[in-house]
C-alpha cells in the first residue's frame, strides 16, 4: 500500500508536528499534504519547518493564503495527492502503529473492497477538556460502530440505527479511484459535520468495509479549542446538515427507510429551533406522519414539547429528571 494522508492545517502549531510524526510512522504512508488554511504567524512556521525537514511532506496553499475551511482544504489535498490510497487527518490528532494494519489484509482479500475504515479513541490534553467531552459524548471515549455489516447496509445501519454508532474521517482509508468517481467531495458551505456528510454519501456509493472497530487505529486530540464540543448551536448545524443529506438522499436512490429517518432528524432539529405554538405544531404533525422512524424516548419528548412548549418543557425536565436525547446533534467529529 501506498497513502497520501491529507491534513488541514489552522492555527494547529501546537499539536501538528505529532500528528504528521505519527502518520510517516506509519511504513504505507508515502507523502503528507499539509493544507494550510489562512494559518498566520506560528502555525505557518511550523507548516513550513516540518515540509523543509522531510521531502515526503508537501506543503499547499489556498491562493493569496485565504482561509477556505476544513472542506476546501481537504479538497485541495485530494487533488494533489499521488497515491492510490488515500487517508485523513486532522492537525491535532494522531495515527497510531496499527493505523494500516486491517488495510493490508482487506484490500489484498477482498476484491471489491474500496474503503476501510475503524475505530477512533481519544487523548485529553486536560483536565477541563476531558470533562467536557465525557458530557458530550455520555462518557464514551471510543469512536466506532457496534457491529461488522456489508458495505450495502452502511448507509441504512449509520443513518436509521440508533445503535449503531458511526466512524471517524480519521480512521477512514479509500482508494483515489473512488473519490474521483464519486459526485463530490467536502461540501465547502458547511461550517461543521462536513465529515458526517461526505461519510453518509461515500457509504451509498462505495463498497467500505469494517477493520479494526474494537481497538482505536487513531487518537483524537481533545483540547479545549475544539470545535465539536463548543458548538452552541447544535440544533441549527444538525438542522443545515440533515436538509442538506434530505436533497441529496431525493436525487440519489437511497431506500426509502434512509430518506424517511433523515426526513425526521430534519425536523427534530427544526422542532427543537422552533418558536411560536404554530411552527412548533406545524412541525408536530409532519413528525407525526413519520413517528415511525422516531424511538418511544423521542415521541415522548418531542410531542410533550409540542404540547406544553419549550419554556415548561424544559421546567418540567428540571423538576422530574433528564432532559431529552441530544439526539441528533451528537452527530460525529463535526470539525
Amino acid at each position: 500500500m501506498e497513502v497520501s494522508v491529507v491534513i488541514p492545517v489552522y492555527k494547529a502549531e501546537a499539536f501538528l508536528a505529532d500528528a504528521v510524526s505519527s502518520a510517516l510512522q506509519c511504513a504505507e504512508v508515502k507523502e503528507v499534504i499539509l493544507v494550510d488554511d489562512g494559518s498566520k504567524g506560528d502555525s505557518l512556521a511550523e507548516c513550513h519547518r516540518l515540509a523543509g525537514e522531510d521531502p515526503r511532506i508537501i506543503l499547499l496553499r489556498h491562493p493569496n493564503g485565504v482561509n477556505k475551511g476544513a472542506s476546501a482544504s481537504r479538497n485541495l489535498g485530494v487533488a494533489h495527492a499521488t497515491r492510490p490510497y488515500i487517508a485523513f487527518l486532522d492537525a491535532d490528532d494522531r495515527y497510531l502503529p496499527n493505523r494500516f494494519d486491517a488495510e493490508h489484509r482487506i484490500f489484498a482479500e477482498v476484491p471489491d473492497a474500496e474503503g476501510v475504515y475503524g475505530a477512533l479513541g481519544a487523548h485529553f490534553h486536560s483536565a477541563t477538556s476531558r470533562q467536557r467531552f465525557e458530557a458530550h459524548h455520555e462518557g464514551a471515549t471510543l469512536t466506532t460502530v457496534a457491529e461488522r455489516v456489508a458495505p450495502e447496509e452502511l448507509l441504512r445501519s449509520l443513518v436509521t440505527r440508533k445503535d449503531f454508532g458511526h466512524f471517524s474521517l480519521n480512521t477512514l482509508t479509500v482508494k483515489r479511484a473512488v473519490l474521483d468517481r464519486i459526485d463530490a467531495l467536502f461540501a465547502e458551505d458547511l461550517r461543521l459535520h462536513q465529515d458526517t456528510e461526505f461519510i453518509y454519501r461515500l457509504a451509498h456509493q462505495a463498497r467500505l468495509y469494517p477493520g479494526s472497530i474494537e481497538a482505536p487505529v487513531a487518537l483524537r486530540g481533545v483540547h479545549d479549542g475544539n470545535r465539536s464540543t463548543a458548538n452552541r448551536d447544535p440544533a441549527g448545524t444538525s438542522m443545515i446538515l440533515y436538509d442538506r443529506l434530505c436533497r441529496w438522499a431525493d436525487h440519489a436512490g437511497v431506500p426509502e427507510e434512509v430518506k424517511g429517518m433523515l426526513r425526521a432528524r430534519s425536523l427534530q432539529a427544526r422542532f427543537k429551533k422552533a418558536d411560536g405554538i404554530g411552527e412548533r405544531w406545524h412541525i408536530g404533525r409532519e413528525l407525526w406522519r413519520l413517528r415511525a422512524f422516531l424511538s418511544p424516548y423521542e415521541k415522548k419528548h418531542i410531542f410533550t414539547r409540542m404540547v406544553a412548549g419549550p419554556y415548561i418543557y424544559r421546567a418540567l425536565h428540571g423538576m422530574f429528571g433528564k432532559g431529552p436525547s441530544s439526539y441528533p446533534d451528537r452527530i460525529g467529529r463535526g470539525r
